[in-house]
């Protein structure tokens, strides 16, 4: 029996569990990029609303993390958002600032630019929630730690990146392998691969033109 079924027939009753909001992660500065890459279209529309809509479905309030100068931005102005509150935190801020503004929720973080990722992934997250670790993720399929920007935090976590982000550290897998965090096999299909590079999106736009995620 794997630890994802035992944890999924030992999951207490949903009501005992925190309240589990949703945050697409849009405040990077996509340098790499050299363009907004939550803006990017791949499915006939910006891939941070896109996002937006597939995280909302499974949770019980949906946001968007944003700078303070991203307020004006179209596609970010038009959905719910929490504002980045440290500069230089890179995507820790964005759950950071979530974690400050519903102290007592989970939340099922997502990067923008994962535009292979399916729902059962999302669901496979949730539905072996046992209220037992502090956090759920993904083993990178890159070098098998922990991938935090698909992951379920739960408030405990959110509290031990707090404390840990006093000393001026935020690294988000710091926190994911030193807390009680369980960790599942990576989806297939390149789900988890993100987009950083114009030569990624390029290669990424032609493989799905092809209709193949090999």
């Amino acid at each position: 029996m794997s630890q994802a079924t035992r944890a999924a027939e030992s999951t207490p009753p949903r009501e005992t569990l925190p309240a589990l909001h949703g945050l697409v992660l849009s405040g990077g500065a996509s340098t790499r990029m050299g363009k907004d890459k939550a803006l990017l279209d791949w499915h006939g529309e910006p891939q941070l609303q896109a996002t937006f809509r597939l995280l909302s479905r499974h949770v019980q309030s949906c946001f968007v993390s944003l700078r303070s100068d991203q307020r004006a931005e179209p596609v970010r102005a038009a959905l719910p958002g929490i504002v980045d509150e440290i500069e230089g935190a890179g995507s820790a801020a964005g759950l950071l600032a979530a974690h400050a503004a519903y102290p007592e929720a989970a939340w099922l973080v997502l990067a923008c630019d994962l535009p292979l990722l399916q729902a059962s992934t999302l669901e496979t997250l949730i539905r072996v929630r046992d209220g037992q670790h502090m956090a759920i993720a993904y083993r990178s399929p890159v070098d098998g730690l922990p991938e935090p920007l698909c992951a379920l935090w739960e408030p405990t976590a959110l509290a031990r990146l707090s404390r840990q982000a006093q000393t001026g550290r935020y690294g988000l897998r710091e926190v994911l392998r030193s807390a009680d965090t369980l960790l599942l096999p990576a989806p297939g299909g390149g789900e988890l691969d993100n987009i950083n590079t114009p030569q990624e999106w390029q290669r990424l736009a032609l493989r799905m033109e092809r209709g193949t995620s090999e």
